[in-house]
């Protein structure tokens, strides 16, 4: 028989999930319009200073993650927890646009932690028999609210107040929070450990790197990292390269696809992967996501004289991007606590988080500078090429790389 996945704290941390990427993304959409509005911020500057969130999210993750290995995680979590939710009110009541980049970076430290504890605790109550699936339901729980909470956002845009959205906001997190509290996480115990503990203790430092990086994750990181480069410039360019090329489609529906595709493939995915295909199912979701982004640039070339084939094109995209990295991402996140050693985990979930979201960074920048050269298909053409040398290093390098260390892991542990 199967362990048991659905548990109490399980729900419970999927619903905290759920929510809370819920409030986030309610305000994605709404934060640009209410800068511009409010404190008459330019164009130009919107960027830099929403990006801020960002900058500051990567800078706590792998203190986060350090504390939540050395640290009872729920606790943290908690804590980091109400920090979000706090601050979805906090923006209406700043006073100039100098207190809202401060309350947004403070925000950005909440939101780094709290994506790291939820994961872990995510990965520390359920049974690792189905650790893929599950992580494949608690990833579907970020599609889910990405698919809905920005087309919420916008409709609350030209029907309510701004303080009338923030409050939405952070009544959701709120809701999220009590079953944040709910959840009960599993106690270590000297057993569970072995002798990798009596292990760790012989090699412990009063300052180590890999209590902050998850050092034998260094190689798959760098495949992950060139991975998020073009998913970057996806999410941020999509619908300005649609009105650039002139192609006539309702761009909002590109993402609602994207999150059907990647829910539905997350969920067999995941149980794949509890089988033992990790590697396998991370190689099996490179190509449609190649296929995908070498079809987007294309679009340029079809539009003028088919409209309806780019049209279709340009949905397929989305389609494919949503099956190959709903593949991918439960795979991923299962290889980083592979590797890992058992108190280890957060610092590996705050190394796969870190190295995404320092990829995606780079791709909204470097495909701003590419499309001002050219347009904006050659960033995707590129960024076609970027994920082949990704799958290149994925296969050559990291592949053997973790049958070998989890090969050292076992034999350890045994």
């Amino acid at each position: 028989m199967k362990d048991r996945l659905f548990t109490r704290s399980y729900i419970f941390i999927l619903a905290a999930n759920f929510l809370m990427f819920f409030g986030f993304w309610l305000l994605i959409p709404v934060l640009p319009f209410y800068l511009t509005e409010t404190f008459g911020c330019q164009q130009s500057l919107l960027g830099g200073i929403l990006s801020c969130y960002t900058v500051s999210c990567l800078a706590v993750r792998p203190f986060s993650g350090y504390l939540m290995d050395k640290f009872p995680r729920k606790p943290i979590y908690i804590v980091c927890y109400f920090l979000c939710t706090a601050m979805l009110t906090s923006y209406m009541f700043a006073a100039t646009l100098t207190w809202f980049i401060l309350l947004r970076a403070i925000h950005g430290f909440a939101f780094g932690g709290v994506t790291v504890g939820g994961n872990t605790l995510c990965v520390d109550i359920m049974p690792s028999s189905r650790r893929g699936e599950g992580l494949g339901y608690y990833g579907l729980m970020n599609n889910t609210a990405m698919a809905l909470g920005p087309m919420t956002g916008l409709f609350m845009h030209g029907h309510v107040s701004y303080n009338g959205i923030f409050l939405t906001a952070m009544a959701v997190s709120l809701i999220g929070l009590t079953f944040g509290l709910g959840v009960k996480g599993k106690k270590t115990t000297a057993s569970a450990a072995g002798r990798e503990r009596q292990e760790v203790k012989k090699e412990s430092r009063v300052v180590s790197l890999d209590r902050f990086i998850l050092i034998k994750g260094i190689p798959v990181s760098v495949a992950l990292l060139l991975l998020s480069i073009p998913y970057g410039a996806t999410t941020n360019f999509v619908a300005m390269y649609a009105s650039e090329i002139e192609l006539d489609v309702p761009t909002g529906f590109f993402f609602s696809l994207m999150a059907a595709g990647m829910g539905v493939s997350r969920i067999f995915a995941g149980k794949k992967v509890d089988r033992g295909y990790v590697t396998q199912c991370i190689h099996a979701g490179y190509y449609p996501v190649i296929v995908a982004f070498l079809t987007l640039g294309l679009c340029r070339f079809v539009v003028a004289d088919c409209h309806w084939l780019a049209s279709a094109m340009f949905f397929i995209v989305p389609v494919l991007l949503g099956i190959g990295f709903g593949a991918m991402f439960p795979a991923m996140n299962t290889l980083y606590i592979n590797l890992a050693r058992h108190d280890q985990r957060a610092t590996a979930t705050s190394t796969y988080l870190t190295a995404w979201d320092v990829g995606i960074g780079i791709g909204v920048t470097v495909s701003g500078v590419i499309a001002e050269h050219f347009t904006f298909y050659m960033v995707y053409l590129v960024g076609s090429a970027i994920c082949v040398v990704s799958l290149l290093i994925f296969t050559m390098k990291v592949t053997p790389h973790y049958y070998r260390e989890l090969q050292e892991l076992r034999s350890l542990r045994s």
